[in-house]
């Protein structure tokens, strides 16, 4: 009798309309790995953000089609692993998707969950690196959600991948599709962008910035005879606190007056969305423009790549529950 295995795929979401970018930004800032103060003052602090984000919020998404693509990205990396789980093994598997800040959110396929009945789940973030404000807090959410519906079944769960070659080489192997249309590559400045946090949270323990750090290093080892200049970098700072640096702005800043062009590579999304879409491709662009950069490549998110969504296959098959 085969068995059946749930695959819960989780990303942090986004808005799919312009009227859901507030709701979208109060969740996001109401969670207490987001924000870590207590309640009443977090709700509070939520509302004063969201109120005061959404109107700026709204017109970077209208830069994008008046909503973030993470869903419709995320569904076809989840069509395109189900297939690929269900034609490596003889068991049946099935996945499932949720945001942890927009719609589905864990609440509401909980149940679908549940009519599958499977044997065992298998969480699974796609967040290659572990930080309590991604992987954690969508852990935490489907715990509860999970409690909550009754749904009992054994799980397991992948925590991190962050320089695992199925994701690094997807990296490399797209990188060196831009250098070949490069005639001189000596000239470029590799910008390896990942998202930021607040320095208290890296000095708590969080572990995300090392392993952006082995994420960058592992792949500067894969590209080690291509020679290429590099600099780890992080983006989308937010807020009054001290951020974990060097800033993404003050690089192409920097690679401006090193007389460098920049391919900009994010290394820490799986997704197009407004991050890469607005920030990496227009805002960071304009930016390089303005301090005289003549080329700016951008090396795209490894989204539903044959290499990436293998090496997730392989991944949900090594943290299955072993038979007694």
């Amino acid at each position: 009798m085969s068995k059946k295995t749930a695959v819960i795929m989780f990303n942090l979401g986004g808005p799919d309309n312009l009227d859901a970018v507030k709701p979208f930004l109060f969740n996001l800032f109401y969670d207490p790995a987001i924000i870590t103060v207590p309640n009443p003052l977090r709700w509070m602090i939520a509302k004063t953000i969201s109120r005061q984000r959404a109107p700026i919020a709204r017109n970077i998404y209208r830069e994008i089609g008046n909503k973030s693509p993470i869903l419709e990205e995320t569904e076809k990396q989840k069509k395109k692993l189900e297939q690929t789980l269900n034609d490596l093994n003889q068991d049946d598997f099935k996945c499932f998707v949720f945001m942890r800040y927009w719609h589905p959110f864990a609440h509401e396929i909980v149940g679908d969950v549940k009519k599958f009945d499977p044997d065992e789940i298998i969480l699974l973030p796609l967040y290659p690196q572990y930080s309590v404000t991604t992987t954690g807090t969508g852990l935490i959410e489907w715990n509860k959600c999970a409690k909550k519906s009754g749904l009992t079944t054994p799980y397991r769960v992948v925590k991190d991948y962050p320089d695992h070659d199925f994701f690094v080489c997807t990296i490399a192997d797209m990188i060196c599709e831009k250098l070949a249309l490069i005639e001189n590559p000596k000239e470029y400045r590799l910008l390896l962008s990942a998202h930021g946090l607040p320095k208290k949270t890296i000095e708590a323990g969080d572990p995300y910035q090392m392993q952006v750090e082995q994420t960058c290093a592992a792949l500067m080892d894969k590209l080690k005879d291509e020679h290429l200049d590099h600099v780890v970098c992080y983006q989308s700072r937010v807020g009054p606190l001290e951020w974990i640096g060097p800033s993404t702005e003050d690089e192409i800043e920097r690679a401006a007056e090193d007389g460098k062009n920049i391919i900009m590579v994010p290394v820490a999304f799986v997704s197009e969305h407004s991050e890469t879409l607005v920030e990496l491709d227009i805002e960071y662009k304009e930016l390089a423009d303005e301090n005289g950069i003549k080329d700016y490549v951008r090396v795209n998110t490894v989204q539903d790549r044959d290499r990436f969504i293998e090496g997730l296959a392989k991944l949900v098959l090594e943290h299955r529950i072993k038979d007694e």
